[in-house]
């Protein structure tokens, strides 16, 4: 079973130690944080009253999270589950739920080119390809924009 519910400050080092993951840094392409900036990150940016953020919960442990803000006027999405919970629909249970929580249309999700399994959770979810982003020279990472609600 796959909850969502408000994130509580001992989730803060479950997720620090789900970004260390070297695996899941290398799908996510996104480079991780000391432990200092990682929970400054989180107290000043993540949990900020306008933005919705959830702890992702399987079987009572909390799996990762999923969150959505506002940035450069888009509303985007993001979430990320410990390595352990990959592959048995926990991301694409969570974000079908998150969506209910969250009304904002339209919603729009970054993700690296390369990560399958995330695009693949996002369509399932009814989110839909807008635009490619070439590599950038200092990190080579090609990313895709999905959006939810476009018209």
């Amino acid at each position: 079973m796959v909850i969502l519910r408000d994130v509580t400050a001992a989730d803060l080092p479950i997720f620090f130690e789900h970004q260390r993951d070297a695996v899941a840094l290398r799908m996510a392409a996104f480079p991780p944080r000391e432990r200092e900036a990682f929970l400054t990150h989180w107290r000043t940016k993540v949990l900020r009253p306008e933005n919705v953020t959830r702890t992702i919960v399987k079987d009572g442990q909390a799996a990762g999270y999923i969150s959505s803000w506002e940035q450069e006027g888009k509303r985007l999405l993001a979430y990320w589950l410990g390595r352990e919970h990959w592959g048995q629909g926990v991301a694409t249970r969570a974000l079908a739920e998150f969506l209910t929580h969250e009304p904002t249309r339209p919603l729009h999700a970054w993700v690296a080119a390369h990560n399958v399994g995330s695009l693949r959770v996002l369509e399932k979810c009814g989110f839909r390809t807008v635009a490619h982003e070439s590599p950038l020279a200092e990190d080579g990472v090609a990313e895709v924009l999905l959006a939810l609600g476009l018209t």
